[in-house]
């Protein structure tokens, strides 16, 4: 009969069998004295139930009869916790008294009265299988077993705790509530604010909730937040005291993880809140706000829920909630910090506005004094040197440049302050914008490009202030000159959208998409393109585009590299859109006077020597100095006049050559042999940075000295130039002795540099020497050594390494010159182990004193056969040159 026969069979005795721990409780208990009665008296429905249940995995507990007695299998007994193993075989109202009523009765019986399943999903039970009531959630399936009769007789109970699951859920969503809304936090106490506000909705799990700032000027903790206790409880003190009595261990080990406080500490404070629950809090955790190895922002004082286990999942969870609020807490700070930052910036920006408008109305007086005596001097006409009048001239056209820089300045300054005072009147916009864009015709024809100028008939005439319309006019033209070397520049004025329209297209190098957007903005400049001159202030399209705003119109620019740009201002009809006070009528404004002179002329000088009245500089230069061969440096500025000064004080002693940019004076480097190259920093197409940095790649160039040239000052700046690989940095301005000194030295240094490598170069041709003799030396007497008629060897070192062997000793030992080579002589030779020979090698060897061996017996058993040979031979000690014994010279006689 098989377990299972006797498990069905109703007359067999013992007709329970397995189970594990509730098979044998249930086998062993005394049914009798149970509203069941005695286990043999069950009806089959019962056992069969019994039966199903017992083996199973799943939570089941059986509630048979009308008092509902509960019969359950091991994986049951977790949901009774200390219950077990009393309720096995009790009425369900004495094992769930605690929910019987209100919960589990109801459900009991309406499967009971209707006969239906009844079934649910983390369906809460408020249990108390610890000492406590407990929350829990359970899904839960409620199936009706019939007995003999066809009705119910019980209730299959088949449950699956989700607690883990519906607490943790519930603690993720709180989670994810304070990271969204503390993140968004704009300062520490909001971050507070808002943890607090958050926690208040998730008391289940944090009943009270006490956050305090540490304040460390004052060495107390302050509480900024609460929630879910009032502020006057003696638990949620205002301020806490880092050396006095508290009733939160806020000190010491707090700083460093979390402490529990309960018992007896714990219900001193009186009773605490336990959230939405009835019970009063039993635990409370105290948890650092901190970020990783940082003194703490402040503490978390969390209360533990009265109806759960306090667990490490529980701890992680707070753990969790005070990281969050420390994460947020960084945040704010950082925040805060580039606050100040920005506002720190931002009247750094309101003093350098400042600054720049009053020191360009301070340049203007000394340029003012500077360019009137040259102006004047040059009127004197024939009766000037020709050299003094090309000195004054470079003199006027950079002081007139430089008034140029100051006035854009200026202009710029008075814009950000708002100082600018407009004045709107009435214009032929298309003959204004033709008058000043003409200006250039002369620098275009000059470069070998076109300048186009096209004006459509306007319906009416525009308003704009003419000095402004002048600057945007000259500047968007002088800036397509700049870039245009191939085609020309067209200027347009015209109608688009029924707004008057200026556009300036040119057929350049274009504009990288991804400098599109910046190129309005001030102080950029886009590096590394091919240009006219790398000079410039940078910010004259960002003047254009206030300009242009400050006329209620707009500019934008469209541009392909490789193909050119086109820079489009659009305006309005009309003066509504303009200031009422500005408008003024026709004729009542005017333009500075020279302001398109400064432009041009600063446009001709960018086409180098030649241009704009500069005198021809031959390349290379030749010096009048006393050296019969004087050095040739080659001097390399995109600056035609700086190009011409720096050659000119150089020209009297020593031959000079000029390059306009870092890429043509490579390609001179590659064709001629220079001694120095001075080079500007800031430059077009190759810069010096980049010239240096290629120079030092090539051998030829690697330690040509480099003195560098640049508008940079300061020690950022040299250090900058000298770890380029240049050999010394000049800011300008320098004085002229100061450049011929550095010039002198460099040159000197390099004739030193010159002379040691030759000097370097014939001990090295010496050296080759020797060694090819000693080499030959070497050859010829290991040529007398292999030739000499009588054995020889050299053993090396303290293991006798066979250094040479010729043939009459490989004949001797019987061996052939390829086995002995390289091989320690016991290897070679181990038959003489027991020999003589080897203690009086290693003698030789220790003391240096040779040895001379008279018919000594010497057994050989390799060789053509054994033999046995008679030897007189010398051990003579090897010295190095330090006179250390580094071998054994041996010669044999064979006397047999």
């Amino acid at each position: 009969m098989t377990a299972q026969d006797v498990l069905f069979s109703p007359n067999a005795g013992d007709w329970l069998v397995g189970g594990g721990e509730l098979g044998t409780l249930i086998r062993a208990k005394d049914w009798s004295t149970t509203p069941l009665g005695a286990a043999e008296g069950w009806p089959q429905s019962l056992r069969s139930a019994v039966s199903i249940l017992l083996p199973s995995r799943a939570q089941i507990c059986l509630f048979w009869g009308p008092q509902h007695v509960a019969i359950y299998n091991d994986a049951y007994r977790p949901t009774l916790g200390v219950k077990h193993p009393w309720a096995l075989g009790r009425p369900g109202r004495e094992v769930f008294s605690e929910i019987w009523e209100d919960v589990l009765r109801p459900l009991l019986e309406g499967v009971l009265d209707r006969g239906e399943a009844f079934w649910a999903n983390d369906h809460p039970f408020y249990l108390e299988r610890r000492g406590y009531v407990e929350e829990t959630y359970f899904d839960i399936s409620y199936d009706p077993v019939r007995d003999e009769t066809g009705g119910v007789g019980g209730v299959f109970c088949i449950v699956s705790d989700t607690t883990g699951r519906v607490v943790g859920e519930r603690r993720l969503k709180t989670l994810r509530e304070l990271g969204r809304r503390t993140m968004q936090a704009q300062s520490v106490e909001d971050v507070y604010a808002q943890a607090a506000s958050v926690l208040a909705a998730a008391d289940k799990d944090v009943p009270f909730a006490l956050f305090y700032e540490w304040d460390p000027q004052r060495g107390v903790a302050r509480r900024t937040a609460l929630t879910g206790i009032p502020p006057s409880s003696a638990a949620a003190p205002g301020e806490i005291a880092a050396d006095g009595a508290s009733p939160w261990p806020l000190w010491g080990p707090a700083t460093a993880g979390d402490v529990v406080v309960e018992g007896a500490a714990l219900a001193a404070l009186g009773p605490l809140p336990g959230g939405p629950w009835p019970e009063p809090g039993r635990q409370a955790a105290v948890l650092p706000i901190a970020m990783p190895a940082q003194a703490p922002y402040g503490f978390l004082v969390a209360g533990v829920s009265p109806r759960l286990e306090f667990d490490e999942s529980y701890r992680d969870y707070l753990r969790l909630l005070a990281s969050a609020v420390s994460s947020a807490i960084a945040n704010a700070l950082a925040l805060e910090t580039e606050r100040k930052r920005v506002a720190v910036l931002a009247e750094l920006d309101r003093a350098k506005t400042a600054f720049f408008s009053n020191v360009s109305h301070e340049f203007r007086t000394p340029l003012t004094l500077l360019l009137g005596p040259i102006e004047e001097e040059l009127a004197q006409g024939d009766r000037l040197p020709e050299a003094s009048r090309r000195r004054l001239e470079t003199a006027r056209r950079n002081g007139v440049r430089l008034l140029k820089l100051v006035n854009t300045l200026l202009d710029f300054s008075r814009i950000e302050s708002g100082r600018v005072r407009a004045s709107f009147e009435p214009v032929d916009l298309g003959a204004l914008t033709t008058e000043l864009a003409s200006n250039f015709r002369s620098a275009c024809e000059k470069a070998g490009i076109s300048l186009t100028v096209r004006t459509e008939p306007l319906p009416e005439p525009v308003y704009v202030d003419r000095d402004m319309w002048e600057k945007v006019v000259l500047n968007l033209v002088s800036n397509a000159f700049k870039f245009t070397f191939e085609g020309g520049i067209a200027v347009t004025v015209d109608v688009e959208e029924g707004r008057p329209r200026l556009v300036v297209s040119d057929t350049g190098i274009g504009i990288p998409e991804e400098e599109r957007e910046r190129v309005f903005e001030r102080f950029h400049r886009i590096e590394g393109v091919r240009a006219r001159t790398h000079e410039g202030s940078g910010i004259g399209l960002a003047l254009v585009q206030e300009l242009v705003r400050m006329h209620g119109g707009e500019i934008r620019v469209e541009s392909e590299p490789g193909r050119g740009s086109a820079f489009a201002v659009a305006l309005r009809f009309g003066s509504a859109h303009l200031p009422a006070d500005r408008i003024r009528p026709p004729g009542a404004g005017g333009m500075r006077p020279g302001a398109a002179d400064a432009f041009v002329e600063e446009a001709l000088a960018w086409l180098g020597e030649g241009a704009a009245g500069l005198p021809a500089l031959e390349a290379p230069l030749l010096g009048g100095g006393p050296e019969p061969e004087p050095e040739r440096i080659l001097v390399v500025d995109d600056n035609a006049d700086m190009r011409q000064y720096v050659a000119r004080l150089l020209a009297p002693r020593w031959r000079v050559a000029t390059a306009v940019d870092g890429e043509a004076a490579l390609q001179m480097l590659a064709q001629e042999a220079f001694d120095l190259v001075i080079t500007d920093v800031m430059m077009p197409r190759v810069d010096g940075f980049e010239l240096v940095r290629r120079m030092r790649l090539d051998p030829a160039l690697a330690v040509l000295p480099v003195v560098m040239l640049s508008a940079r000052a300061g020690e950022e700046a040299r250090i900058e130039g000298l770890e380029a690989g240049a050999d010394d940095y000049l800011v300008k301005p320098f004085g002229a002795r100061e450049l011929v000194a550095q010039v002198k030295s460099q040159l000197a240094i390099l004739r030193a540099r010159r002379g040691a490598a030759e000097e370097r170069e014939r001990l090295l041709r010496n050296e080759r020497t020797a060694r090819e003799e000693a080499q030959l030396q070497r050859e010829h007497l290991h040529s007398l050594f292999m030739q000499a008629p009588n054995p020889m060897a050299i053993l090396r070192g303290p293991r006798h390494v066979v250094d040479l062997a010729n043939p009459p000793i490989c004949a001797v030992w019987g061996r052939s010159h390829d086995e002995v080579i390289g091989r320690p002589i016991l290897d070679v030779l181990p038959e003489v182990r027991d020999q003589v020979f080897p203690h009086l090698l290693d003698d030789v060897l220790r003391t240096g004193v040779p040895y001379v061996g008279k018919e000594a017996r010497f057994l050989r058993s390799a060789g053509p056969q054994p033999a046995e040979l008679f030897l007189n031979f010398v051990y003579s000690p090897l010295r190095a040159v330090d006179g250390r014994i580094e071998g054994i010279l041996a010669i044999a006689f064979d006397v047999t």
